[in-house]
């Protein structure tokens, strides 16, 4: 158990000696900021002082006089009634030992039974993937690692939007570039594809059919398919490259047949009127700020209908849970969608949708900016060789969804302390280096020399890795991730300058230091995985 769960059990035991019971959910400990202040600090007597109808202090005092010393040094009451822990060195220095022994699994949850499933990106294959991309897939894949380090069964998923009419458009671009590499021109559609990917498909056409395709019936539906996948496959390449891995690709067009689309319809027939020939679905009686309409007049069915087939098929799969990574434009399509479910009787938070921002990216000073249909688009890999998957991991992890981001790829390429993912793998390179000094000096898994500020500081770091792993999972902010880890990275710097960890004089020190360092190096490397990010031992 580590140190803010056991603190919460000993609150949690004085409370229940008090006649008083408090989920252990509802019980906070925070590191403290100011060490002055203690380790941790809870609010637990502000909060239930009304349970006990007496001031949040007067509660406090009751709480201390009730809760088991053991591993804690002092407790003082601060303020309006924060509780604040003072805890012995023996009852941090344990977790250098649990660390190294768990290795890769420190931090992470035992199973919970609960199966989520995460979609993102979904980009239509018409083309290659580029930079506005990016963000989505870093985002739904950092989410993913969270989820599964938090005990959950977790699906990436992929939907392939291949019953649209951009299908058709890709088909009928390639089409005419393949025509043209037998001299015969056509224009481009408006709607069309431009870029340099339709020609190389085209040539590749040529090459596997010759000019057999220019008389052949139905010829469209093949530049359809293959064009279809061919460029599906590069956007797997390409976020292969940016560590992004789906599970599953749930093609719309399977999701279509069988009749699924007509079967919804019916189903739906209690939610719905007619308006001005339309099918309109009541959403307003549920969450959403109007109804919808989901068959045309002309009895085309709106892009909304088949959204709906769709995430009725995700839970007919037997999820417990849905994340959509979706970018700022749909926030209207969070409430119809969730009304859409709670018609099929599900629970409202059921389905969670996380909106990303723009990204603007700026290089020299300026931005610049690139279409797909025309042709000009700055590739997802492109941008990744330029400045490293590392940084545009990094990068976009480290702020909000919700907040526009500006990637300065200067920045990026910095080797200095200004680089946030520079200065993180540098600190981790940097105890590599100083265990590799110091490999002849055997690891004291104890740490029981380990009692200097900046030492005791780190250990309360790595032993809070866990909980934030469990809340930047609830919270959906894998940005508390990086602050974790920018923080460790300072922590470890700081630890470097204060203390000799090497000293042949004095090798039980060593040695119970560079247990320490052993431990930093293996959180460090759980951390950066978390979001996608590498932990090379030299740099």
């Amino acid at each position: 158990m580590d140190i803010v769960e056991n603190l919460k059990n000993k609150i949690q035991e004085a409370l229940t000696k008090l006649g008083k019971e408090v989920s252990l959910n509802d019980i906070v400990i925070e590191r403290s900021k100011d060490s002055s202040h203690g380790d941790y600090a809870s609010n637990v007597a502000m909060k239930f002082a009304r349970l006990f109808g007496q001031n949040p202090r007067e509660v406090a005092s009751l709480i201390i006089d009730n809760i088991n010393r053991d591993g804690i040094d002092k407790i003082e009451i601060a303020g309006p009634g924060f509780i604040n822990f003072f805890m012995k060195n023996d009852s941090l220095q344990p977790i250098v030992r649990k660390i190294l022994e768990e290795k890769d699994d420190y931090g992470r949850a035992p199973r919970n039974g609960s199966k989520v499933n995460v979609e993102f990106v979904s980009a239509n294959p018409t083309g290659i993937l580029h930079v506005g991309t990016a963000r989505g897939a870093a985002i739904g894949d950092s989410l993913a690692r969270l989820l599964d380090a938090s005990g959950y069964d977790v699906t990436r998923e992929y939907y392939i939007n291949d019953a649209g009419n951009q299908i058709t458009n890709l088909g009928l671009s390639i089409q005419i570039r393949y025509m043209g590499l037998f001299g015969i021109e056509k224009e481009i559609p408006e709607d069309g594809y431009n870029g340099q990917d339709i020609l190389e498909i085209a040539q590749q056409l040529k090459e596997q059919y010759g000019d057999s395709l220019l008389n052949k019936e139905n010829a469209l539906e093949l530049f359809k398919e293959q064009g279809m996948k061919i460029e599906l496959d590069r956007i797997i390449d390409d976020l292969a490259l940016f560590r992004v891995k789906h599970d599953v690709f749930s093609s719309e067009k399977v999701i279509r047949s069988n009749g699924a689309l007509e079967k919804e319809l019916e189903y739906l027939h209690q939610y719905t009127y007619q308006q001005d020939g339309a099918t309109v679905l009541k959403t307003s009686d549920f969450l959403d700020d109007k109804d919808r309409v989901i068959v045309k007049s002309n009895g085309d069915f709106t892009y909304f209908f088949p959204d709906i087939v769709y995430h009725v098929n995700k839970m007919s799969r037997g999820f417990d849970q849905l994340i959509d990574i979706l970018g700022a434009d749909h926030h209207g399509y969070i409430n119809r969608m969730k009304s859409a479910l709670m018609m099929h009787g599900y629970q409202p938070d059921v389905l969670d949708i996380e909106l990303v921002q723009m990204v603007r990216f700026i290089k020299d000073g300026k931005e610049f900016k690139a279409s797909k249909r025309s042709g000009d688009a700055i590739t997802l890999r492109e941008v990744c060789e330029e400045v490293g998957v590392d940084a545009m991991r990094y990068f976009f992890a480290m702020r909000a969804p919700s907040n526009h981001l500006d990637f300065d790829m200067d920045l990026a390429k910095e080797q200095s302390s200004n680089n946030p993912v520079y200065y993180a793998q540098y600190a981790h390179a940097r105890i590599c280096s100083i265990l590799q000094q110091g490999k002849d000096i055997p690891l004291d898994l104890d740490a029981k020399l380990l009692e200097k500020p900046s030492e005791m500081n780190l250990l309360k770091h790595l032993a809070s890795f866990p909980n934030v792993i469990l809340d930047a999972t609830k919270e959906r902010a894998p940005y508390k991730i990086t602050n974790y880890i920018h923080d460790l990275a300072e922590l470890v710097h700081g630890f470097y300058t204060e203390c000799r960890v090497i000293d042949k004089n004095n090798i039980a020190l060593s040695s119970s230091r560079l247990a320490l360092c052993a431990a930093s190096k293996q959180v460090m490397k759980n951390a950066l995985n978390l979001i996608g990010v590498s932990a090379p031992e030299h740099m």
